[in-house]
């Protein structure tokens, strides 16, 4: 029998080339940790558990690991956690989609290494949920998701504040001058007060709502506020459906990850309004089964499915609004004519079935009919033409649409240190009918895709009122923003692709309407202006240069060329 087909702590065993010994001397430091003989007779659950004290969305993990724990020992499966790296947004540098293949290759290497039947993901923060998936596609043992959940939103003079939406409103109005910095430092201490991730469909909540539109989540359990004792209850609820995987054989994240169930997990993105950086998520994942996300096939998917829920950024609400209306069993009701019922969900059941128990309750002042949906057409589309021949996105549910039809010239910024250094001059050449271009910050580019494509309004600007312009980059933004902000043009700039021929004073035209983004400017003055371009710099050594010489564009999710399947 080989080693992957045994079981518990016979499972991979260490190759010393005696396997009797491997698994007596594996039994003997197993119980120097203290188990007993019988305790280790029992089938493993291995819980992958991304606490750390630079990441203050996962805050509450040991709480959520231990919950994991007794589901597991009540069933009678034994857990044994084991970390992994660990992804706190703001905290890393120069951002942390360049850190999200290494998390992926860490959770898939300690995955199958590691003698475990099953696996429990427990993450959170915008990076890290896709990673764990990624790592879990890849490896292919039985495994479930478990989210850290969303903070709340807390009172604040009025009204109620939540990372990070309202970070960006308040800042907007700082940089307009608008607000003192007394207020903007008392504003800072109010807008993250519990445990948990940003408190609005950003990345990380997009990412919770797209794993359980997959499949890999507990029912009901993306939504659910950090600090809420629900969440406890699903964490312990999770270790016991991971033993019952074990038992069952499965389903594997193979069994559960299709094109079909692919195509869900978009549906349910468009529906909610979710972040752009989510399609290059959700892509990852899939191209880790071998599944392709055409950019085409999302604009025809965004044209029939409708926004459904009124949350910030593109509305007024906040996640916990959307777990107390109802959740996701409310959205998957309204949409399930657009989705593949016969899809296989890690609780063993197909998504039908699931949904057909429906909502006990549902809200409609945050989750629409699709009668009376906060929009007619999904949140994003993906625009193609001369500047992003293999495509760029524009989140349209939070942009202005009197710009979606447009032509500017270009105010062009060729790194994001330009852009710091030039954005607030006085003198800055720029109106409010200019497109600001900001190039060398794609997945190519030393800055490894931060979220800088929410440039900011110049300050001469924002004083006189302006809140939105056209904005064009081959980086990305977060889930949490809004505007016209056009993203992850491709091919991106450090890789050649037209952005890094943009010139001051060009014209660009925009048309959401015919899903075009072109640049005017002539092929053969493009073709001279190619020939003075430099081969960028590569990095001499580490995860840096691993990193340049194997990432793929945003339309291939960004993943590394040898790890997808």
């Amino acid at each position: 029998m080989a080693d992957n087909d045994k079981h518990g702590i016979r499972r991979n065993l260490t190759n010393y080339g005696d396997p009797e010994f491997a698994a007596y001397l594996r039994r003997s430091f197993a119980r120097s940790m203290g188990y007993s003989k019988d305790m280790l007779e029992r089938p493993i659950v291995g819980i992958a558990q991304s606490a750390s004290g630079f990441n203050n969305c996962h805050r509450y993990v040991p709480e959520l690991t231990e919950a994991v724990k007794r589901g597991v020992l009540g069933s009678g499966g034994l857990p044994l956690d084991f970390p992994t790296i660990s992804l706190g947004e703001v905290f890393l540098s120069p951002t942390s989609l360049m850190f999200r293949n290494l998390m992926a290759m860490d959770v898939e290497e300690m995955v199958r290494a590691q003698p475990m039947d099953a696996v429990v993901l427990i993450g959170g923060c915008d990076k890290t949920v896709p990673a764990q998936l990624m790592g879990a596609a890849s490896a292919d043992v039985p495994a479930i998701q478990l989210v850290t959940g969303p903070m709340m939103a807390m009172p604040y003079r009025g009204e109620r504040l939540g990372a990070c939406t309202d970070c960006r409103r308040f800042w907007a109005k700082f940089r307009a001058g608008e607000i003192s910095d007394e207020d903007i430092d008392e504003i800072e201490g109010n807008l993250a007060t519990t445990a948990g991730t940003c408190a609005v469909m950003g990345t990380a909540s997009t990412m919770a709502c797209v794993a359980e539109g997959l499949g890999m989540m507990l029912p009901d359990s993306a939504a659910i506020p950090a600090v809420h004792a629900d969440r406890i209850r699903a964490a312990e609820a999770t270790g016991v459906r991971a033993v019952e995987m074990i038992r069952t054989k499965g389903p594997r994240p193979s069994d559960i990850i299709t094109e079909k169930s692919v195509e869900n997990a978009l549906r349910v993105l468009l529906a909610i309004g979710g972040s752009t950086n989510a399609i290059i998520h959700l892509t990852a994942v899939a191209g880790r089964r071998g599944i392709r996300i055409p950019l085409e096939r999302l604009n025809l998917l965004s044209d029939e499915t409708p926004v459904l829920l009124d949350l910030k950024p593109t509305g007024n609400h906040y996640m916990q609004d959307f777990h107390a209306a109802g959740g996701m069993s409310a959205l998957l009701t309204e949409l399930k004519d657009l989705l593949h019922l016969d899809c296989m969900t890690v609780t063993g059941e197909t998504l039908g079935t699931r949904i057909a128990r429906g909502a006990p309750f549902v809200d409609r002042g945050v989750i629409r009919p699709r009668s009376d949906p906060i929009s007619p057409v999904g949140g994003l589309v993906a625009l193609f033409g001369s500047l992003a021949p293999r495509g760029a996105i524009l989140k349209r549910a939070a942009a202005d649409s009197g710009l979606f039809e447009k032509e500017g010239r270009a105010v062009v910024f060729e790194s994001l240190e330009d852009l710091s250094a030039r954005i607030d001059l006085p003198d800055l050449d720029v109106t409010k009918d200019d497109f600001l271009v900001l190039k060398n910050a794609g997945p190519r580019s030393a800055s490894g895709m931060p979220e800088a494509g929410y440039l900011p309004i110049p300050k001469k600007l924002a004083k006189a009122g302006l809140k939105d312009m056209v904005r064009i980059s081959d980086a990305r933004m977060s889930g949490t923003a809004f505007g016209t902000v056009v993203l992850h043009v491709a091919p991106d700039a450090a890789s050649g692709g037209p952005l890094t021929l943009v010139k001051n004073g060009d014209r660009i035209r925009l048309s959401v309407k015919d899903r075009r983004l072109d640049l005017m400017v002539a092929e053969a003055e493009q073709a001279k202006r190619r020939e003075g371009l430099k081969t960028p710099h590569l990095p001499e050594r580490g995860y840096a240069r691993l990193y340049n010489e194997h990432i793929l564009q945003a339309d291939a999710g960004c993943d590394f060329d040898f790890l997808r399947g």
